[in-house]
């Protein structure tokens, strides 16, 4: 299968740079998969899509305010960090630019010297693990200095961190929000459940390898990057009660999918676990879980329009985009939705 079958022309212009003023007045476009039906819908109206018995699951990742501006003790030359990941205590796998200028003993400060750094090593893949020091609590000097680690196709100021936050993000650690989730609100919660559908949580911390393009000709050839991942054990019950009851398991965004998936025994069934998964999900792959996922539209060529075009058909996916632009919907992280059914 080629990389290239997933490709689609979209205009730079679609590109939503900032988010809309509010979150559930986005655009939802609604896929039937039985009949392969295209409807056009705003994403507060989502509520009459979901019956009785369903089960609605989101990832709770909290987005660190991870990207960080300093300058080089040595000689005051701009340095720009990403955290990664927390290898341990105050030591970070981190992205640094420049590269050349950040080797192993180099000093960094960050803040007016709120946050200091030295570089340890240099890692596979060209990340760095660094040492930070500091007087205080470290998520709060971040709050306090860090900026939102916002994809690179977006080049406007984020004014509100928040708004790059789902309204449920409650366990720090991702590089990247689980963008699905900033279309609800706390109204849109409350009808949902009063509706009777049943709300758990899982917990996947989005790592920067969801922005790294697939580099191989073959979709096959492709080594998905790993993410780590945990669901609790009333969450697990709370979508396996469903699942057994005949209700659907909706996943809100490709990082809840990826759980579920990864997890699932052949009924569907879920249990409590703490693990890393790598699964990658294309056509030809069988869903074991899910019933039904709640999308942004996604990269040409990416990984998670494969996941999107296993779940619907490679085709239809391809025709909804093409609807997409045409009808000139937002595109990616800041953009409006997509609801499979």
């Amino acid at each position: 299968m080629q990389v290239s079958d997933f490709n689609y022309e979209l205009p730079k212009e679609l590109i939503a740079q900032v988010p809309i003023k509010n979150r559930d007045e986005s655009r939802l476009m609604l896929l039937n998969r039985e009949n392969e039906t295209i409807e056009d819908k705003t994403f507060k109206e989502i509520v009459q899509y979901l019956k009785p018995g369903d089960c609605i699951v989101r990832n709770n990742t909290k987005v660190l305010p991870a990207r960080l501006y300093g300058k080089k003790e040595e000689t005051g030359a701009n340095i720009e960090f990403l955290l990664l990941n927390r290898i341990e205590s105050d030591i970070w796998e981190v992205m640094v630019r420049p590269g050349k200028k950040l080797m192993p003993g180099v000093k960094v400060t960050f803040g007016d010297g709120l946050l200091k750094a030295e570089i340890l090593e240099k890692m596979d893949g060209g990340s760095r693990k660094v040492k930070f020091e500091y007087n205080g609590i470290f998520n709060e000097i971040l709050d306090e200095i860090g900026l939102m680690p916002l994809p690179p196709y977006i080049k406007e100021q984020l004014n509100e961190k928040d708004r790059y936050q789902t309204i449920y993000a409650k366990y720090e650690g991702s590089a990247a929000a689980p963008t699905a989730g900033l279309h609800f609100t706390e109204e849109l919660f409350e009808k949902i459940k009063q509706r009777g559908v049943e709300i758990a949580n899982v917990t996947l911390h989005v790592g920067i390898g969801t922005f790294r393009p697939v580099k191989e000709d073959t979709v096959e050839a492709h080594n998905m990057h790993s993410e780590h991942f945990y669901i609790k054990k009333e969450d697990a019950e709370k979508i396996n009660k469903a699942k057994k009851n005949g209700g659907r398991i909706i996943a809100v965004g490709t990082t809840s999918c990826r759980v579920l998936e990864s997890i699932a025994n052949e009924d569907g069934l879920v249990k409590e676990t703490e693990a890393d998964t790598n699964i990658f999900i294309y056509p030809g792959y069988k869903f074991k879980c899910i019933d039904g996922l709640i999308t942004n539209f996604h990269l040409p060529e990416s990984t998670l329009i494969m996941l999107v075009s296993a779940l619907a058909g490679k085709d239809y996916i391809m025709k909804a985009y093409k609807h997409a632009v045409e009808e000139r919907y937002r595109f990616f992280s800041f953009g409006d939705a997509m609801f499979i059914i």
